[in-house]
């Protein structure tokens, strides 16, 4: 039996934002934190999705904000035939009810669905914003040919796409045949003071206390969700080149998914589980950073890696494969280490390299101020607002909030 359709309650949103779930990671801090700071300005009603088994929901995050969240629990992130036409159904119905200005999509399944029930329900700017490179990487060839032709269908209903980097910007309009002028950049815009800690010696002592580690050992830290995009076997592989040198080296998973259970079989396997530890998900996120050495990121593809940001504004040197988006945060290398994707030896190099001190300080910090006013939320709310400011013909509401 279908969820009911909630009601629309006043005042009459101006944005109908939608997205597939509230899981955590960038996106979903992205839309929560505009929904927020553009609330006075540009009256926004946001719906979201289910967060499938195994993954951590930051619905709570919403609240504390003081946002409700609109449910429509056949959205979700899986293909399932039935409930995609329950979900479309839906948002057909909340456009209708609520006849927004704007409709603003996030992430591919609510972009599908939310795009065309936008359409079809007469709102008339409709806006979508890519989280990801999705277009490669995650399919296989002929499932990235169909995705590839619905997108560049929908395309063309949207008023206004959005990219969250340079590099995504290009790599979608190539697959769409776009010119690059229909596609905007807005970077993600994080409350990235949440992650820096006025006593870093205590947060490391606490973070590291909590999962067993003692301050003598040398802390690699994941942050994301253990899923195969994220290649996490490629840490395990580096651990198990540089273990019989370094008996002090250890690699921490924050996080949780669908492939724990395989990630301990395969730390197991190569002799190295007494070296990995599973913290599964925290939110203690300022601690986790003062509490690792170097953070990594392993992964095959990426749009912008909200882990590499947090950790440059938390004063951490990080390593990351050359993928999607990873090259803008890290300003092609000047901000951080890059390795091509999937290379255990250069990962296993890098992170020996980045083992001494004097290496690591070459990187600690310097990029803190940087990151902060790049990805600010203040300055995601001062774009987002000038993007609506133009769609609609001028400006809408109060003063747009002031640029960092």
């Amino acid at each position: 039996m279908p969820s009911p359709i909630p009601e629309i309650r006043p005042p009459k949103p101006n944005v109908i934002r939608v997205i597939a779930r509230l899981n955590v990671g960038g996106p979903a801090r992205h839309v929560i934190f505009l929904t927020r700071e553009l609330r006075e300005r540009y009256p926004t009603l946001l719906v979201a999705g289910s967060v499938e088994a195994g993954e951590a929901d930051m619905g709570a995050l919403a609240e504390s904000a003081g946002i409700e969240v609109i449910s429509v629990e056949e959205l979700g992130r899986s293909i399932r035939p039935v409930d995609d036409l329950v979900a479309f159904w839906k948002l057909w119905r909340i456009f209708r009810r609520a006849r927004p200005t704007i409709a603003h999509t996030h992430t591919a399944k609510a972009g599908t669905l939310g795009r065309l029930a936008a359409f079809l329900a007469g709102v008339p700017i409709r806006v979508h914003t890519y989280h990801g490179h999705v277009l490669h990487g995650y399919f296989g060839r002929f499932k990235n040919s169909i995705f590839i032709a619905i997108e560049a269908m929908l395309a063309r209903i949207t008023t206004q796409i959005v990219t969250i980097s340079p590099s995504q910007r290009v790599e979608i309009a190539g697959y769409l045949r776009l010119a690059t002028d229909r596609l905007r950049v807005i970077p993600l815009g994080l409350d990235l003071r949440s992650v820096r800690t006025p006593d870093r010696d205590r947060a490391r002592a606490e973070f590291r206390r909590s999962i067993g580690v003692r301050d003598a050992d040398f802390l690699v830290g994941i942050v994301g969700r253990l899923v195969p995009i994220k290649n996490h076997s490629l840490a395990l592989q580096a651990l198990e080149r540089l273990a019989p040198q370094h008996p002090e080296l250890r690699l921490v998973l924050v996080g949780g998914g669908e492939m724990e259970a395989a990630l301990r079989g395969e730390a197991a396997s190569r002799g190295i589980a007494d070296r990995v530890i599973f913290a599964g998900w925290r939110d203690d996120l300022a601690n986790v950073y003062a509490g690792c050495d170097i953070i990594a990121l392993t992964s095959q593809n990426e749009g912008t890696p909200v882990c590499l940001i947090e950790a440059l504004a938390a004063g951490r040197a990080v390593v990351a494969t050359d993928v999607g988006g990873v090259a803008d945060v890290l300003d092609g290398g000047r901000l951080g280490v890059l390795i091509p994707a999937g290379d255990s030896e250069a990962l296993a190099a890098r992170l020996a390299d980045l083992m001494r001190q004097d290496r690591r300080h070459a990187f600690e910090d310097v990029a803190v101020e940087e990151i902060m006013a790049r990805y600010d939320v203040g300055r995601l709310a001062a774009d987002v607002a000038d993007l609506y400011d133009e769609l609609v013909g001028g400006p809408s509401g109060p003063a747009r909030p002031p640029r960092p």
